[in-house]
């Protein structure tokens, strides 16, 4: 058993498009399927979806890589906000990812979404990840 599995869920699509796997499976929850579709929408990863043959159910995600240089489109994933210390912003204080290359993926009181929805809409949360 493991104590953090959003950390997991990172780290699995981390793993698996630093080795030019095609698509990779991860046990699903609803945080994990939040994350998924912002990924979606970002445009880091090429399709989901979402089965729920098992009691659980499973998110399967294709991933994205350049059609020139065959390089993974997420460079990095890291997650942030940790069981033993959440990180917590303001709307003011949201970080920027690489000048608004990337993205930071915040769990709101309205909802989980990007760090730049999070601030036009002036909420606050706390910082789940750093995608780039």
């Amino acid at each position: 058993m493991y104590t953090d599995p959003i950390a997991d869920f990172l780290t699995r699509v981390r793993n698996a498009s630093r080795a030019n796997h095609k698509v990779v499976e991860v046990p699903a929850s609803n945080l994990k399927k939040e994350i998924t579709k912002i990924l979606f929408d970002q445009g880091y990863i090429l399709s989901y979806k979402f089965e729920d043959t098992t009691v659980q159910g499973s998110i399967k995600i294709a991933l994205k890589y350049d059609k020139e240089t065959k390089e993974p489109v997420i460079r990095d994933i890291q997650r942030i906000s940790k069981p033993g210390l959440r990180k917590y912003s303001g709307s003011s204080t949201l970080p920027r990812i690489l000048n608004g290359l990337g993205c930071a993926i915040v769990s709101t009181s309205k909802g989980v979404m990007t760090g730049k929805k999070a601030k036009q809409l002036n909420v606050g949360g706390e910082v789940i990840c750093y995608v780039y």
